[in-house]
């Protein structure tokens, strides 16, 4: 596999008024959401609710948002997108997953995983809004696999991309859990300072092969574990 030359990548052109507009109502959508969820508790409001927190109307609400679930579970995107713009400006010759750890550590501010998180705390009891967790889920994956194939080329194998995914997911999953595991629903900086590390170790164990010296401990130089797999 040949990896894409960054130099043939033309940048992408500024958004749009129209562009700016749509994102920004997805946004109120979404925060409009997340506060009833917070304030109301789960099953305890409707999409009407969520439009008219919004400020829209419910066939807006429909326009950009299929169910509650998913207005709920894009309250992550902004996490993903930004650990993405991060991936894409890693060197070509890095390994997908040294990229991967490099971009989560570029994040240095905790509070950025705090909507993925909140989400996560907010669903863990209730199996319906466990939806909405694997909405989140699942649209990180495809993020994920667009992000690697722009990086690896059109040929690359779909049963690496997917298989990829998957295992960057798993370990984002597990991260998720142990950090829930160890400080519940606790979001404050340092709450969330543990739990972007977890994250960023939890990619340093899948790049290093999940080799045996990795196993005791959490690394206290996160990037190191990933530098051992330049394959």
């Amino acid at each position: 596999m040949t990896p894409t030359n960054p130099s043939a990548i033309t940048e992408p052109s500024a958004p749009s008024r129209r562009e700016l507009n749509k994102a920004a109502t997805r946004s109120s959508i979404a925060a409009a959401a997340l506060e009833l969820l917070r304030t109301n508790g789960p099953g305890n409001f409707t999409v009407e609710d969520i439009a008219a927190g919004a400020g829209v109307s419910r066939r807006t609400f429909f326009n950009y948002f299929p169910s509650l679930e998913a207005a709920l579970a894009s309250v992550a995107d902004g996490f993903m997108d930004r650990a993405l713009e991060q991936f894409r400006l890693r060197p070509s010759d890095e390994t997908i997953l040294e990229s991967a750890q490099a971009a989560l550590m570029a994040l240095a501010d905790p509070m950025s995983v705090a909507p993925m998180a909140e989400l996560f705390s907010l669903t863990q009891d209730n199996r319906a809004l466990a939806r909405s967790e694997l909405e989140a889920w699942e649209h990180c994956t495809g993020q994920i696999i667009d992000a690697a194939r722009s990086r690896l080329g059109a040929d690359v194998s779909e049963l690496y991309l997917h298989a990829l995914a998957g295992s960057v997911i798993s370990c984002g999953k597990a991260a998720m859990t142990v950090w829930f595991a160890e400080c519940g629903p606790d979001l404050s900086p340092e709450s969330l300072a543990i739990l972007r590390q977890h994250l960023i170790d939890a990619m340093g164990l899948l790049g290093a092969g999940f080799a045996p010296s990795s196993f005791a401990t959490t690394s206290t130089d996160p990037i190191s574990t990933s530098t051992t797999d330049r394959s």
